[in-house]
């Protein structure tokens, strides 16, 4: 398993997230309701998703799983952990010097509108049962799938690919499983693999990291970084396949597959912060 998704850029904080919780597009109703933490009844679907996707998706995604200028927050342990009254304060008076903007615009009841839907959202990532054996999965992970020779998990393993230990966190293990096994996925830009072979007939292949009309720079599976001048190289080629092998859903039975879902799903609910003051999670989350 050489890839299992992008490399996790460094996010805005949490701030931005909410933030983008609050920016975008339409988002698709869900018709499971939850109620939010203060006891009241969630909004209605329909007028709830609208105003939550025109206020929060294009920064924290349209679902509230992230997007590309914020991190998600429905799986976020923190804002879970969040009263309504704080989220509702961020909202409507964003946080002075980070992304979080304010939405002074907004009349009380459509933020408590959004806080209600997040609510909602928030129910559905309840921690789903894991049908495999974490314990089985490590030794997959590190042993038959070769997980680890491009992927770190808890400090252990390869360079190439993205650290995998927070990546169960906010995805579910049915998400991680078709990452997986899907043999039609899109090769992410963020990790081509390409092979370079200089004129004086070294041959590298690699992660590029960076490149530009005059340089490449590349990253072995030894984890070592190559800046090679174009002007020194006789031959440069991207691999057209991708990172991650597409074979999985052949070189591990089903059992296999479920097992080693479940080791990634339950690092990433170890790697979730101890719970700590509702302010020491908004100092930290918006820093």
């Amino acid at each position: 398993m050489k890839r299992l998704a992008g490399e996790t850029k460094r996010r805005a904080p949490f701030v931005v997230l909410l933030a983008a919780v609050l920016g975008a597009g339409s988002l698709t109703a869900r018709q499971s309701q939850t109620p939010s933490r203060s006891g009241a009844n969630p909004p209605s679907a329909a007028p709830a998703q609208g105003i939550f996707a025109s206020s929060c998706g294009s920064c924290h995604g349209l679902d509230g799983r992230g997007g590309e200028r914020a991190p998600g927050i429905v799986g976020n342990p923190r804002v879970q952990r969040m009263s309504d009254a704080a989220i509702s304060e961020i909202i409507s008076n964003g946080i002075p010097d980070t992304g979080m903007p304010a939405f002074h615009a907004l009349s009380p009841e459509r933020v408590r509108t959004i806080v209600g839907y997040l609510r909602v959202l928030q129910g559905q990532e309840k921690a789903e049962p894991l049908s495999g054996d974490p314990a089985r999965g490590k030794t997959i992970f590190f042993g038959k799938g070769e997980c680890s020779s491009c992927h770190m998990m808890r400090g252990e393993g390869g360079f190439l690919g993205p650290d995998l230990t927070t990546y169960g966190t906010t995805r579910s293990a049915k998400d991680i499983s078709s990452v997986i096994s899907n043999p039609g996925r899109i090769p992410d830009p963020a990790y081509r693999i390409a092979v370079a072979t200089t004129r004086d007939g070294q041959r590298l292949r690699g992660v590029v990291r960076n490149e530009d009309n005059f340089s490449v720079q590349l990253q072995t599976a030894d984890g070592a970084f190559h800046f090679l001048s174009r002007a020194d190289l006789k031959s440069f080629s991207y691999q057209r396949e991708p990172a991650m092998p597409t074979n999985y859903g052949e070189k591990l039975d089903g059992k296999e597959l479920d097992d080693l879902v479940s080791y990634i799903v339950s690092v990433g609910r170890r790697a979730q912060p101890d719970s700590t003051s509702e302010d020491e999670d908004r100092e930290e989350d918006f820093r």
